[in-house]
């Protein structure tokens, strides 16, 4: 999967249902996409925040695009924004805790934030792959695309199984997986209501 900052539950579903993680880091950035934005709930609505890139450009992989100038301005302004929003929340001091830590980390890259947000709440939460990128292991397939790059991923680290998140049903097919001796699974993310301060 991409690397995205502080991602969605299915995300760490889709964690939790590996022996190994590999992030996607070595493929192009999606501007308007999930590496560098999400949602926080503010006054019970979804607020939208953004960290700030110095030259995001979707003809750009995601691990060569740096943090922008207004990067230390930004995670002050968020830090304020967590405590204003969730403040009064249940688990509110050890989560907050672990964000402080996450963003108070240096970091010259979004690759690098993304992943860290993922491996440390993933650790927080107790579950425990093997993380990896694609970037780190070099795997000298970048002439290949898409499903077949990832086929290749999956030759190269010997998997049996890939899973992938419900979404890539329109971009992989079991037979080619099958094909090559791998199983070819789908998350489909199983939603979790509690209550906050609503439900």
């Amino acid at each position: 999967m991409q690397p995205y900052i502080f991602p969605y539950l299915g995300y760490f579903q889709l964690v939790n249902a590996t022996d190994k993680f590999i992030f996607y880091d070595d493929v192009n950035f999606i501007k308007q996409g999930w590496v560098n934005r999400n949602q926080i709930l503010l006054d019970s609505h979804p607020h939208l925040y953004t960290v700030p890139l110095d030259g995001a450009s979707s003809f750009r992989r995601i691990n060569e695009i740096h943090l922008g100038k207004l990067f230390d301005l930004w995670r002050i302004k968020f830090r304020k924004k967590i405590e204003a929003a969730y403040r009064k929340a249940p688990y509110f001091d050890p989560v907050y805790e672990e964000i402080q830590m996450i963003i108070g980390r240096d970091y010259t890259k979004i690759s690098e934030l993304s992943i860290a947000s993922v491996e440390l709440i993933s650790k927080y939460l107790g579950l425990k792959p093997t993380f990896s990128s694609s970037s780190f292991e070099n795997y000298r397939n970048e002439q290949l695309k898409g499903q077949d790059r990832v086929l290749d991923i999956c030759q190269l680290e010997n998997a049996t199984q890939y899973i992938n998140s419900i979404g890539g049903t329109k971009l992989y097919s079991k037979k080619a997986f099958s094909d090559r001796g791998i199983e070819l699974f789908f998350l489909d993310p199983k939603p979790i209501f509690y209550k906050q301060f609503s439900n």
